[in-house]
Formats: structure tokens, sequence, C-alpha cells
């Protein structure tokens, strides 16, 4: 298991990115869906945490087979999901993820929100995470994808009209007033021989742009949630959740007409069912999406669907 922590700073505040965390996430998913891949929002719904107290649970599929690398496309099916589950009782979250076929992989992350430069080095507040495991991601200078770019969404760009922050400037993390750091603790397991380095690395790289391309675009939209109360921003989720769904939907069963809920015991053919039983990946059925729970410590996630 491959374990770092990431840790995010923004010119914002924690209850300001409360309303921006969940505008960014609803808008980022309904743009990044179409095609047969995207984000389908199975429930959303509220929940409570025996230390945190109340809080919403989400529960996604998030379709995204042509952005799997060349390798790991030999022994995964043409049509599958990767289930999300979060839970979140903010300024502290949890989200994990699983693929309801390889239930040996499985990736969770624990986050916190603070009002600071990322200067608490136990956050966690347990055992502190190792030195050079952390990593400060800057959404100023660390490079991202090019198919990500957009110069409205450059922090060396970006000018509030609402707040009169921005541009973001070298040093900026030192001398910013407001700002945060959003703390992630990410552990990501995929224990099948010959597979496992590779593709716990790719994660983390795969994690790493979604981070910076994510917090870049909270503060760049800043204008358009700034201002919003908490009811007004899930009125705004809820809207997009169903648009995001439609889309999907819409475009899966333009593909396949059984694509749009795809039966993985099905897509494997008996040859490739066995390489992956002699690698150690046992094909499994998918578990009753009623059966959840909120997870109070790290678990190995198995099958599940969203």
């Amino acid at each position: 298991m491959l374990m770092k922590e990431y840790r995010i700073c923004m010119p914002l505040t924690v209850d300001e990115y409360r309303i921006g965390q969940l505008y960014m996430i609803s808008k980022h998913s309904c743009e990044q869906s179409g095609g047969g891949e995207g984000v389908e929002v199975v429930r959303n719904e509220s929940d409570t945490h025996p230390q945190h107290g109340p809080g919403q649970l989400t529960e996604k599929r998030i379709y995204l087979s042509s952005k799997l690398p060349s390798w790991a496309k030999t022994f995964v099916p043409r049509f599958f999901y990767v289930t999300e589950k979060a839970w979140n009782f903010y300024p502290y979250t949890i989200t994990e993820y699983s693929v309801s076929f390889l239930p040996k992989f499985s990736i969770r992350i624990e986050t916190r929100f603070e009002n600071n430069n990322g200067d608490n080095s136990n956050v966690f507040e347990d055992t502190p995470t190792p030195a050079e495991n952390v990593s400060f991601l800057d959404i100023l200078s660390d490079p991202i994808p090019e198919k990500h770019y957009k110069d409205s969404e450059d922090p060396s760009r970006w000018l509030s009209s609402k707040t009169g922050r921005g541009p973001l400037e070298k040093g900026w993390r030192d001398n910013h007033k407001p700002i945060m750091c959003s703390y992630k603790r990410v552990q990501c397991s995929f224990e099948v021989y010959g597979f496992q380095t590779r593709t716990e690395e790719f994660i983390h790289r795969n994690i790493r742009d979604i981070l910076l391309v994510g917090h870049r675009q909270a503060v760049a939209w800043i204008d358009e949630w700034h201002g919003l109360s908490l009811e007004e921003v899930r009125e705004y989720e809820q809207a997009m959740q169903e648009k995001t769904n439609t889309k999907v939907k819409s475009s899966q069963n333009t593909d396949s007409p059984a694509a749009s809920r795809p039966v993985f015991s099905r897509s494997i053919s008996v040859t490739d069912e066995r390489s992956l039983n002699r690698m150690g990946v046992m094909t499994a059925a998918m578990s009753d999406p009623s059966a959840s729970s909120v997870p109070h410590s790290p678990i190995r996630l198995h099958s599940t669907t969203e």
C-alpha cells in the first residue's frame, strides 16, 4: 500500500471553501461527462458521524474506460466504472474508491481543511505522515496536463471582481490573506503481482493532477459561487447531478443498450478471468448498495456499487 499526504493551499477561508467545493465538484463532474463516460450520482443523502456530527453521504459511479493506460486495458472490461463513496462531515471528509471486479484495488482519501498555509505537521492527530511522503501542491506554479489548462482558470491571471483577490504571485502561500489548506492523506492499494508498483504510482500521478485542477477551478470560479448559501449550493448540486446523470445514461444507451448497467462477470472472457485469478484478482459480485456504514478507520474496499 502506497500512502502519501498532499497539502494544497488556496486563497480562501475554510467557510468559503465549503460552498466552493460543492459547486466545483458539481460543475466539474458535469463538464467531464459525455460520450458514455463521466460521473453518475447514485445517491446523495444525510448521514451522521459519531465524532464529526451531521454530514452528507454521496455515492457515484465514475465511467472512465478510455482514460486507462494501455497496459491496464488488457485485463479490464470495455465498460466499467469506479465506485466513489464520500462522507462529507465538513471540515473533515472521507472518500473511498473501489472497482467491483477488482477486490484487491482500493483508494482511501482522508481530508481536513484548516485556515493556515499547510504548516500543521499532524493535522489528523494520530501518527504524523513521514516528511518524505508529504507533498505540497502549488495551484500557481505546479504544472497540470495541457488538456486541462484554461486561461480563465490560470491563478496567475485570475482576478475576482466579487472579492478583489488575485492574481496570485510567486511566494503567495507565505503572505496571502486569507489562506487555507486542504490536507489529504491518500492510501492506494493494488495487490496484484507484477502490477502493484506501476498501478499505485499511476494512481498517485492522476490524483495529483486531479487535485491541482480541482482546487484551481474552485478558486477561478469564485465569482460564480461566492455569496451562495449552503441551501442554494445544494439546490445547484441537485440540478447538476440530474443533468450529469442524463448525459452519462443517454450516451451509454446510444453506444450500447446494455452498457448502462454493465455486468462485469459477463464482460470478462473465460480466458481473461482465469488470467486474473492467476494474478490473484478474483471477480466479485456487486454488493447491495443499501448496505452502507460510515467508515471509522482505514478499510480495504471490496466489491461495491456506485
